[in-house]
Order: C-alpha cells, then structure tokens, then sequence
C-alpha cells in the first residue's frame, strides 16, 4: 500500500458489523440514517461545510486546467436554478435533459437542474440524432443543455419536440481565461471541432448572469425547500430486462440513500475533505454520478474530471499534477492502464482505493492492477434501477475475488427460482433486490415498472450465487443486454436499426466475448439483397448509432432460429455465435 502526503496510509474499510454473519447470511445491517430530506439540501450543506476548497477540477490531456471551489460550484448552481424557473418558466418536476461529457459545467448545470425542483435526464453527447429523439421524445423535456462540440446533432430533433429552449455549454466553461482562449482557438481553427448552431441558443455564461440578476442578494433555495424525499430528481435511461430503453425515475431518497449506503459500508476509508477521485467515466453513466459525483461531493472530496479518457495517455498530466488517492473504472480502463508503459513507469504513488464497476472485473486485470499499482481493485454490483450500488466488496483484505461483494447497508440480497422461490444458498437463481435504493419504477411504463417490481422487490434479471457468508457471486445475464466497456448495448434497439435497412429480413444481434471491451456487438443477418456486404451493414448501423452499438461484426445466415409463434430465440442465435469463431469473408460479404 502507498503512503500519501498527509502520512501513512490508514488501513481501509469495514467494521465486521456491516457483514452478513454466518449464522444469518440472509441478514444486512439497518438502512443507514439520511441527514437530508433532498439532495438540494445535501449540496447545499456540503457547500457550507467545505466551501473554499476544490471540489472540481477538469484536467485537459496537456495539462491545462481549471477548477471550481464547493461555494463556487453551488452558487453557480443556484444561478442556474434561477434561470431555468424565473427566466425559462420551468415548473417543479419539468424535465432537463444534459447532453454534455465531463467538464466543470456538467456539475454547475446537474446540481441546478436538482436545486430547481427540475428532474435531471443525463444524456449521452455522443447519441445520434435518432436516439436523441426517441430518449428527449419519451422524456417530454423541457429545456436542453448542450455541450456545443455536438450541438448540431440537436438540428432535426427540436421541431419534433416543440422546439425547447437551448443552454449551450462548452467545454472551456470555468477554465481560466488565456487557458480557455487557447483551447478554443485550437477547437475552433485546428481540430475543426465546433459546428454551426443554426437554431436559437442561450449561453450557459448568459443564463447564469441572467440567474444571478433574478436571485439578488437570494439563494436558490426557494426553489426546492418544499422538495419530497420520494419526489423523483433524476430519469436515468437503461434497457432494463426487455432491451426497450426506458427512463428509471430515481427520487431524491433513492440517490441520497444510496450515498449514505456506501458512505457507510466504507467508513473511515473516505476520509471527509481529505481525497482526490479521477472520474475518467462519464458523470451522465449512473456509477460515476452517483458515486464520483455525488457521494464524493458528500464527503468533501475533490473530483479530477477527464472530459475524455480515449486514448488513455489524455489520463497522464492528471495523475501526475493531482494526489489521486481514489479511482473508479471499468475492467478496460483498468486492464488498459496497465498496459501504457508511462502507468507501469510511473504509477500514483498517492492511490489509496480502486473500485470496479459497470462490467465484469477480470481477474487477471485485476492481479496485474495491484502488482502495478500496490492497490487491490475492488468489485461492486449495481444497476440503474438501483441508484445503482447494491454489493461491495471490503476493501480491508476481505475482498473475494470473482465476487461482487456483499450487500450495502439496507439492502436484501436473494436468488429465486423461475416461481420467485428463493433457492438454497450456493444454489444459482435470479438476484432479487430489496432496498431504500431500488428505483420508484419506469417512466411513463407501468407495465414495465411490474415486470421488474413485485412487492416492492427488484428483479435484477443477473442470475447469480449467495455463498454462505453472503457474498455474491454473478453466473449470467437473464436478460440479453451486451455490456461494451461498461456501457449498456440494447440487442432489440440494434436489431430495428438494422431490419430498417431494405436489403435485410431479419438479424439477431447478440454480445459474444472480446478481450478487451468486455463483450462486442455480432450481428446475425438474413438479407434479401444476396449484393449486400458486411462493410454495408456495418455503415448503415454507423449512420443510425452511438459507435460502441455498431456490430464490429456481422454474420450473414439463410435463417433465424424461432420459437413456434416466430420470436427470434437470441439465445440459440448467442450460444452457436459464442461456440463457433467469426467465419472467414466470403466472396459478396
């Protein structure tokens, strides 16, 4: 283990109490106390309490850097709050939507979208416009905030949805100014980065003078002070367990309980006002919000933002300018690392914890992480529906490798049979959640929202094993999601994409195993045009998708194996793609 600036590093994690005993390995301690009846009074009071230290700092692949205090941080959020309710005329419960990568404005806006009594709908920027659409459509939001690097994708959205108002952020927000002056030049004349924006637009810089003109001498707090724990902050979008994307509402209990939950699992390990977290994984991914973003900015810690981790060298000037002492990521992020010659030469010396997320933790990454690094890499489990921390593993040496931990505070852990019985322990079933944290249902999907909650518990759709001491071992996936890096790749969304295409009948797309993503996209076609080729496919998906749901490859075949009423069976399709390797190119493929 290193040592950090302030001294010896203190051993890290849990007092036994949190864990499962033996004897009752179906017991978990009780649901830890939440001081807040909304997570605008959580902001707030960290605001109070650490105010003039850093609580953001974005570091650019040069080295350039700008950074905002806690007190800067929350009264520009205010501003924004002000904006979005006094100027725009959004109502209490209206929809944002936040369409931005990692930058000292995606905290500003985020956390004044939630003070203005607004629901937050994280956004991915890189989307299409045709998933623009159907998320923004669905969501009926109010107000847009853009990063203006992709703002152009927004042109052919906004008739379809009344034309709402436009926020147009930049990256160089909060940055000094000859830091910002010089990034912009170099994206507007070198990289050739910035389009035109040919609809109305208001500046995020204007909308917080025009909020601060309306607060006066006020905070925000007007807005949100009447805010319910069960009143719903945040429409976080997942495929849930039909592959239909579709909005879990998150309510401000469930995102401040879950906090608190792994506050407490953690203990003294989070050291209040004391760590530095490198969030290289996207704010607008549920992991990173609400572990990075929300429970560090709990605990006083100061958040390092990578706007953008690809390649993995743009991770380089912050890891040697700032003391990182934690760091989450995905099983590629981390196996990545270590294979960049600059990490092995020089890895943080002031790294106290590493926690996986998103996706299987291989173990093979994760022994070459601690022999590189002198930290072990921990697993934890989690979903969107659940806020999304369920499991973790201890970080005192307790950790079990190849396990997702045990239950967080609050939480109950069981797998259950096809009938919902729950199985012995070492026996595999569907993990079945209960707790503060599991999601008030889907949006706008009532239907949906039963499949997945009966009485108030959570069908995961991951079949797994509780081992005697409760930790949690995952087998499978019920469901037919493909995980790409962490990221979620729904097969049924692929799959229209794909049929649209007039020289296509039918296809099947499945993940099969790739060293390093985790999983990669395989689509299995049946075309009615014998001329069409796989580049061809590959080019359409290309035009109509996010890059990581494009399938690297596509298989063609003269059928589909069905089920008697005609519903293509992905699981044959998955079992004889994962069985067999990618035939060669064939003449016309």
């Amino acid at each position: 283990m290193s040592s950090s600036p302030d001294g010896p590093v203190p051993p890290l994690g849990v007092d036994a109490a949190t864990l499962p005993s033996r004897s009752d390995r179906r017991g978990t301690p009780p649901v830890p106390h939440v001081p807040f009846g909304s997570l605008p009074a959580m902001l707030t009071a960290s605001a109070a309490e650490h105010g003039a230290a850093t609580a953001f700092t974005v570091c650019l692949p040069n080295g350039m850097n700008g950074r905002l205090t806690f007190t800067e941080t929350d009264r520009a959020a205010d501003a924004f709050a002000a904006y979005l309710r006094a100027e725009l005329g959004l109502a209490r419960g209206d929809r944002v939507a936040v369409q931005m990568p990692n930058c000292l404005a995606y905290p500003v806006v985020a956390f004044g979208v939630l003070k203005a009594g607004c629901v937050l709908v994280n956004t991915n920027p890189l989307y299409t416009t045709a998933e623009l659409q159907r998320q923004y459509a669905d969501a009926q939001v109010a107000a847009i905030v853009v990063v203006d690097l992709f703002a152009d994708r927004l042109t052919p959205v906004l008739p379809a949805l009344g034309n709402p108002p436009v926020v147009l952020a930049r990256v160089t927000e909060f940055l000094p100014r000859h830091v910002a002056g010089i990034v912009r030049l170099v994206q507007r004349y070198w990289d050739r980065a910035l389009p035109p924006v040919p609809y109305p637009a208001t500046a995020l810089a204007d909308a917080l003078r025009r909020g601060r003109a309306q607060l006066g001498d006020d905070d925000a707090r007007r807005y949100w002070e009447d805010l319910h724990p069960g009143d719903i902050a945040a429409l976080q979008y997942t495929g849930g367990t039909t592959g239909v994307s579709k909005g879990a509402m998150l309510t401000n209990h469930n995102l401040l309980v879950n906090c608190e939950q792994m506050l407490a699992f953690v203990g003294d390990a989070v050291r209040p006002g004391r760590e530095t977290v490198l969030t290289a994984l996207p704010l607008y991914h549920v992991f990173a919000f609400t572990v990075n973003l929300l429970g560090f900015h709990r605990r006083g810690g100061h958040n390092v933002l990578i706007p953008n981790p690809r390649p993995l060298s743009n991770l380089k000037r912050a890891l040697e300018n700032h003391p990182v002492t934690w760091f989450t990521g995905v099983n590629t992020l981390f196996d990545g690392l270590c294979r960049e010659q600059w990490f092995l030469d020089h890895p943080p010396p002031t790294l106290r914890a590493a926690v996986a997320g998103g996706m299987a933790l291989h173990g093979s990454v994760a022994h070459r992480w601690e022999q590189v690094t002198g930290v072990p890499v921990v697993e934890g489990y989690g979903l969107t529906e659940a806020s999304p921390v369920l499991s973790f593993n201890p970080l005192d040496g307790r950790a079990r490798p190849g396990t997702v931990g045990v239950p967080v505070p609050g939480t109950g852990l069981r797998c259950a049979d096809d009938e919902g019985r729950t199985v012995p322990a070492g026996e595999p079933g569907e993990l079945c959640a209960r707790g503060p944290q599991v999601m008030a249902g889907y949006w706008r999907r009532p239907e949906e929202t039963t499949a997945v909650l009966r009485d108030g518990e959570l069908r995961t759709g991951d079949i797994a094993v509780v081992d005697a001491d409760g930790f949690v071992r995952l087998v499978d996936r019920k469901k037919d999601l493909v995980l790409v890096s962490g990221f979620n790749v729904y097969p049924t969304e692929v799959e229209e994409v794909l049929t649209a295409h007039p020289g296509i009948r039918g296809a099947a797309v499945v993940g099969v195993p790739d060293a390093a993503s985790g999983e990669r996209v395989r689509a299995v076609v049946v075309r009615t045009d014998p001329a069409l080729t796989a580049d061809q496919v590959r080019a359409w998906a290309a035009e109509r998708l996010t890059g990581y749901k494009v399938p690297r490859e596509v298989v063609f075949t003269a059928e589909l194996p069905t089920s008697p009423i005609g519903k293509v069976l992905r699981k044959d399709v998955r079992a004889a793609q994962t069985a067999a390797p990618l035939p060669a190119p064939q003449a016309g493929s």
